[in-house]
């Protein structure tokens, strides 16, 4: 039973997820010819404030980043 999980910043739209899902379950089909009604692929969502990149907050960055409040 494949599982696949997807830790992601918040923000991905129903459709997106839905292709995040997709994908990654095709993958496994065609790479390690697994069963796609086997493949389980969880995505969470982390807040911006709650995910740290190059030490400092993603959230911190994005506000610091030209064109952005």
């Amino acid at each position: 039973m494949p599982y696949i999980n997807v830790q992601i910043t918040k923000g991905a739209t129903r459709a997106q997820k839905a292709e995040i899902v997709k994908v990654f379950t095709e993958t496994l089909v065609r790479v390690l010819g697994k069963k796609p009604e086997n493949t389980h692929v969880v995505i969470q969502e982390i807040e911006r404030e709650d995910w740290g990149h190059g030490g400092q907050l993603v959230a911190d960055r994005d506000a610091a980043a030209p064109g952005k409040a």
